[in-house]
């Protein structure tokens, strides 16, 4: 079999010195252009290096020093988007964007190839990810870290584009310049993904409510996506008369009319603040990576057609048509950056690679912020924010009444707090939790979004990027599913991916667990956050009640605030309203509000705590949620027979205050843990292995879990859910073994 990448390598330097070039595709000149020669051959310049990185981390994968070789071969041409956008204008990029990340770091002083080898081979040395995977990013250059995209990257480019001109409505400094725009590239494959048509369509939707959204999408159609050929016109068909989107086309293959095109893209979106959709159409060489033998799907013709329609030969024939160049000229700089290549090569190979668990897991979580916590604002403007609950901040309130009022404080506190998903806003959400909240504070922090949880988790990935503080909201837990690798993938992984250089902070509120009266089925009784719970780095905070939740939400937006985490807070949709506990009317379940302390402590780690009621040594109930409710009542059962319990609420899901949970089961002569999900893959199974672990007897240990079951509709979904009569009478047995 023939060595494509060899053969790309050399067909360069025997077509430009035979004279044998494709037909140009455009006409557009140097001069049409409004490139000068001298940034023709910089921007040549790049196309080459690009090139050279391509061929050579195939070369270092077969000598066993490179480990990833999806590469930019036949996507050049982006190089006249370095030119073509201001340093500060922050890019998302696919992986296709070698010559791109080449052009942008010329001048800011980058020694790009070193950089992108060091990456290449792993090395701990490598400046943005510090040894962690292959990616294209650069906190210098204002790139966040992408790994392999596939769309994934689209909602969070429309929150960053949203959030400039948000943050200067707010009156928020953000950290983009007020005229910056956003740059996010794709390929037409993944222009076909879920994730990409809802980016795509939030933006549009956004644009034709003409709010402000200075964003340039850019998709590199090269017809291919892997081995799956897009249909012929199909990214022009889709996007030339797209509503809210408005499209430019050029040839991919000409740096000149890339230039040219793009540059009117980007003026357009800068000066209209609007979205631009701008098709590149361009080729795709060796292959979708190293691993990928196209031989098997295409044709050896169609192959060496497209080879020979390489945008180095394009841009070559260019150069001498134009006089800029000669033929052994064009020859030497090819040869002479192969060289700088080849050397610079031999040097980051030698470079050290991560040595130890410890060395790789430093980033997962990031790094403190230098904020702090601001003060809470004073008295006067704090009683004109209640005047509509005056006569109710004294009286006892359930968990959704106290939750709203730690977030009408919050936000007055936290002028960067923007509260974003659906029905938030004059609604007040599905349970009047967010109820007041955009009469206060307006359409610009209470954000109405459309009915797409991958717009909510990635535009608030977005604003993040921009120092904004976001709290989006998840309407149901069934419905982050949709949704959930803009945690997992996106905002989980930015720290780790960057060294902590970049960061996404932000509250996640999801309305979930099971226990739902009147409102039935699985998609609003979901007793399952195990989507969470494996994803490094994530906190996850559950209230069981009002009291804890008013703690709880005031120290996750601190943890975000002030240590750049990103949280996922849990609320029982069961226990919103809930406010006896024992009988009806005893009030049990409601709890006063308190105003939030100027003193506050600032250590999360004397916050993120279990939280014990009882001091009984008989046994130990672990419980969290529906849970915890049901276990004080168990509690009380219990006692009445001769069984005193101590219960622990966990508070915490993630991490585990793992300190807390054995000092309280230590003390008892028994342990029972209730989990209110499922049985395979709940909580229940961590907290089973941490007390074995601990040396604990595991006969005196016990469990109760929900059915592996979905939940079903009505009364029935109380066959297959944890009760208060089955803590009681398991307990009893495990007592009395």
């Amino acid at each position: 079999m023939s060595d494509r990448n060899q053969l790309v390598k050399d067909n360069f330097i025997r077509f430009v010195k035979t004279g044998n070039f494709p037909e140009p595709l455009s006409s557009t000149t140097i001069e049409q252009s409004g490139l000068s020669r001298e940034q023709v051959l910089d921007l040549f310049e790049s196309q080459l290096i690009s090139r050279h990185l391509d061929l050579h981390s195939r070369v270092m994968q077969k000598n066993k020093q490179s480990f990833y070789t999806i590469g930019s071969a036949g996507h050049e041409a982006n190089a006249a988007y370095g030119l073509a956008f201001r340093p500060d204008d922050m890019a998302f990029l696919h992986y296709r964007s070698g010559a791109f990340m080449v052009q942008r770091a010329k001048d800011a002083g980058v020694d790009i190839i070193y950089d992108m080898l060091l990456s290449f081979a792993a090395s701990s040395d490598d400046p943005i990810s510090g040894g962690r995977h292959k990616v294209l990013g650069s906190k210098k250059l204002n790139i966040p870290p992408q790994t392999s995209t596939i769309a994934s990257h689209l909602p969070k480019a429309v929150g960053t584009a949203f959030s400039i001109p948000l943050a200067n409505r707010i009156e928020q400094a953000g950290e983009l310049s007020e005229t910056s725009v956003v740059l996010c590239n794709f390929g037409d494959a993944s222009a076909n993904h879920s994730t990409a048509q809802g980016a795509l369509n939030s933006a549009a939707w956004i644009s034709f409510q003409s709010v402000p959204l200075p964003l340039v999408f850019i998709c590199e159609d090269n017809g291919i996506g892997i081995s799956t050929a897009t249909p012929r016109g199909w990214i022009e068909a889709n996007y030339k008369n797209r509503c809210g989107l408005k499209y430019f086309s050029c040839d991919g293959l000409s740096l000149l009319d890339t230039y040219k095109v793009t540059k009117e893209a980007v003026d357009y979106a800068r000066e209209h603040q609007k979205p631009v959709f701008l098709h590149v159409k361009l080729i795709r060489l060796l292959g979708h990576a190293g691993s990928d033998s196209e031989f098997v799907y295409r044709r050896l013709e169609d192959i060496e057609a497209t080879e020979f329609q390489d945008p180095l030969l394009h841009s070559a024939r260019m150069l001498l048509e134009s006089g800029v160049m000669t033929k052994q000229q064009l020859v030497d700089k090819y040869q002479q950056i192969e060289t700088l290549v080849e050397t610079t090569a031999e040097s980051a190979i030698t470079r050290p690679k991560l040595n130890d668990a410890d060395e790789v897991m430093a980033s997962v979580i990031p790094p403190k912020s230098e904020l702090t916590m601001p003060k809470p604002v004073d008295k006067d403007i704090r009683s004109q924010l209640f005047v509509h609950e005056r006569h109710n901040l004294s009286k006892k309130q359930h968990l959704a009444k106290l939750l709203n009022w730690t977030l009408i404080d919050l936000m007055a506190q936290y002028s960067s707090i923007v509260m974003c998903g659906e029905d938030i806003g004059k609604k007040g959400g599905v349970y009047n939790v967010t109820h007041k909240l955009y009469d206060l504070y307006g359409s610009n922090r209470v954000v109405n979004t459309p009915l797409d949880e991958q717009t909510i988790l990635g535009g608030a990935i977005g604003l993040a990027h921009n120092g904004l503080l976001p709290i989006p909201e998840i309407q149901f837990l069934a419905y982050v599913h949709n949704a959930e690798d803009q945690i997992r993938g996106e905002a989980a992984t930015l720290s780790f991916f960057s060294n902590g250089q970049f960061t996404n902070p932000m509250v996640i509120r999801v309305a979930g667990l099971a226990y739902q009266r009147g409102f039935g089925g699985h998609f609003h009784n979901d007793n399952s956050f195990a989507v969470f719970r494996d994803i490094p780095g994530v906190v996850i905070a559950c209230p069981s009640n009002g009291e804890d939740a008013v703690e709880l939400l005031r120290n996750c937006v601190r943890l975000a605030h002030e240590e750049q985490r990103v949280v996922v807070f849990l609320e029982p949709i069961a226990l919103y309203m809930t406010k006896d506990l024992h009988e009806e009317n005893d009030g049990l379940w409601t709890f006063d509000y308190h105003a939030i302390k100027q003193n506050i402590k600032t250590n999360a780690s004397s916050q993120l705590t279990v939280k014990a009621h009882g001091k009984s040594k008989d046994v130990c109930i672990l419980s969290y949620g529906n849970g915890y409710y049901l276990s004080r009542q168990a509690q009380k059962i219990l006692k009445e027979q001769g069984v005193n319990a101590r219960v622990i609420d966990l508070r915490y899901l993630a991490p585990l205050d793992e300190q807390g949970i054995l000092k309280e089961v230590k003390q008892c002569k028994n342990v029972f843990i209730v989990d209110e999900c499922r049985q395979t893959g709940s909580i229940s199974e961590a907290l089973f292995t941490l007390i074995a672990e601990s040396g604990y007897d595991m006969s005196n240990v016990g469990r109760l879990c929900a059915h592996d079951s979905f939940i079903p509709l009505g009364g029935a979904a109380y066959h297959v859910l944890p009760s208060t009569e089955q803590i009681v009478e398991q307990v009893t047995a495990l007592v009395q073994q």
